[in-house]
C-alpha cells in the first residue's frame, strides 16, 4: 500500500511541505503503517504533546524507525532520552556548566573559524558548501567547546562527519554505529585526562559540576558528550545548508541581510521555521490518548512534526511564504518544553555568524540542485553536498549594520 507519509521516504525528502499540507488539513492523525507510528501535523497538537512529558515520554527514543529496535539499546543514556525526574537532575546539571556565559565567549571563535573555512575559497568562484564550510564549521565549533585538542580536530571532523550522515537506526552494522563507538572511546580517555588535570573547557566543568551532591555517572558523561556532538553538529550543518538553499532562491531578502547584518539574527529565526533542520521527534505514549476521533494505544510511538507545525497557517499566516521581517518567535524548530534544544542558542549564534561571514564576502549566490544530495536520514531535513556558485561583488563594510 503506498502510505500519504512515510519519513523514510526519498520523495517526502526531497519536499515534505505539500504532504504536510494534506495531513494537516485532512489527516491530522495520521497513521503511519510501514513506520510503526501515528503523525501529528498540526501545530496546537505538536506544541500539546511536546508540553505533556507525562504522556508522551522521551525514555524509549525520539526517532521512528522500521524495526523493533530500543534506541536506548544503541546508545549510552542521553538526557533528550530520558523523562523526570532524572531529566530534571540531570539537565539541571548540564545547564550550570552549558551556560549563556559560555556560549556568548564562544562568538569570536566562530567568526575566526568561519573565516579561515572561507580565505581557500577567496580566489574562487564556488564550492560545495556542505562539505567545506556547512559540515566542518560546527565540528571545529563543538571540539573547541569540548576541549578537543587542535592535533585531534580532523579524525574528530571524520567520525562526526560519519556519525551525523548516516542513520544507526536503518544500517545497524554500518559506519555510524562505528563511529559512535571510536567517539566514545576517544572521550573516555579525554575524561579521564580532565579528571587528572582539569582545563577551562566544557568537559572539565562536566567532570567537576555536582547537584546536591551528585555527579554524573560516566556513561552520562560520554553520552552528553556524543549528543553535544550531534545534535550541535547536526542542527546547524543542516540550518546552514539549508539556509544556503532558502536564500538563493529569495535574492531579495539575501540581498537584504547583505546590506544590514542587523536583520541577519531575525533571519536565522525564519529560516528556523522556513526549513526546521529537525523536521521531527517521536515520543511513545504512557496511556492511551483518543485524538481527532481515533484511539492510540498505551506504548504507541507518536511522530510529532516540527515542520509541519512551522508551516501551520493556524499559527502562520501566510505560512509557505519566506519573510525575513517575521516575527516567528513561537516556532517549534528547537521544541518545546523541558525538551527544548539546550544547544538553540549555540546554533542561533553559529548560523548568524555563518551567514554574516559568506555574506560580507559574496552576497550574490546560485545552488545547484540538480546536482545537491540530500541526507537519507528520517525525519532530519539537510543535504549531504550542495554545490553553489559566488559573484565577488562583496558590500562595502560600511553599508552594513556591526557584524
Amino acid at each position: 500500500m503506498v502510505e500519504l507519509y512515510d519519513p523514510f521516504d526519498p520523495a517526502v525528502h526531497q519536499d515534505p511541505y505539500p504532504v504536510y499540507e494534506v495531513l494537516r488539513e485532512r489527516c491530522p492523525l495520521y497513521r503511519a503503517e510501514n513506520s510503526n507510528t501515528w503523525v501529528l501535523s498540526r501545530y496546537s497538537d505538536v506544541e500539546a504533546a511536546l508540553l505533556d512529558v507525562g504522556t508522551y515520554s522521551s525514555a524509549r527514543g525520539i526517532f521512528p524507525t522500521r524495526s523493533a529496535v530500543d534506541m536506548t539499546e544503541l546508545f549510552l543514556p542521553m538526557m533528550i532520552m530520558m523523562d523526570p525526574p532524572r531529566h530534571t537532575e540531570m539537565r539541571s546539571l548540564v545547564s550550570r556548566v552549558f551556560t549563556a556565559r559560555r556560549i556568548a565567549g564562544l562568538a569570536a571563535t566562530v567568526h575566526e573559524a568561519a573565516d579561515e573555512l572561507v580565505e581557500p575559497f577567496a580566489d574562487l568562484a564556488g564550492c560545495d558548501f556542505v562539505q567545506d564550510f556547512a559540515g566542518p564549521l560546527p565540528a571545529m565549533v563543538i571540539a573547541d567547546l569540548l576541549g578537543v585538542p587542535r592535533s585531534d580536530r580532523d579524525q574528530f571532523r571524520i567520525w562526526s562527519s560519519t556519525l551525523v550522515q548516516a542513520n544507526p537506526l536503518l544500517d545497524m552494522a554500518g559506519p555510524g554505529l562505528a563511529a559512535a563507538a571510536s567517539l566514545y572511546d576517544y572521550f573516555a580517555e579525554f575524561l579521564t585526562d580532565r579528571r587528572r588535570r582539569p582545563r577551562e573547557d566544557l568537559i572539565s566543568a562536566l567532570v567537576q559540576a555536582e547537584v546536591n551532591g551528585e555527579r554524573l555517572t560516566e556513561e552520562e558523561l560520554l553520552g552528553f558528550c556524543l549528543l553535544l556532538l550531534v545534535a550541535g553538529h547536526e542542527t546547524t550543518t543542516n540550518l546552514l545548508g539549508n539556509s544556503a538553499v532558502v536564500l538563493a532562491e529569495h535574492p531579495e531578502a539575501r540581498r537584504r541581510m547583505a546590506e544590514d547584518a542587523t536583520l541577519i539574527a531575525p533571519a536565522v529565526e525564519e529560516l528556523l521555521r522556513y526549513d526546521s533542520p529537525v523536521q521531527g521527534l517521536s515520543r511513545t505514549l504512557t496511556r492511551e490518548v483518543r485524538l481527532h476521533g481515533q484511539t492510540m494505544i498505551e506504548g504507541a510511538t507518536v511522530l510529532l512534526l516540527f515542520g509541519s507545525a512551522n508551516r501551520d497557517e493556524r499559527a502562520f499566516p501566510s505560512a509557505d511564504v519566506f519573510d525575513i521581517d517575521r516575527k516567528p518567535d513561537h516556532q517549534v524548530a528547537f521544541g518545546r518544553g523541558i525538551h527544548f534544544c539546550l544547544g538553540a542558542a549555540l546554533a542561533r549564534m553559529e548560523a548568524a555568524a555563518a551567514l554574516a561571514t559568506i555574506l560580507r564576502r559574496w552576497p550574490d549566490w546560485d545552488v545547484d540542485l540538480a546536482a545537491a544530495t540530500r541526507l537519507r536520514s528520517g525525519p532530519v531535513r539537510g543535504y549531504a553536498s550542495i554545490p553553489i556558485t559566488w559573484t565577488r561583488t562583496p558590500v562595502d563594510a560600511s553599508a552594513r549594520g556591526n557584524r
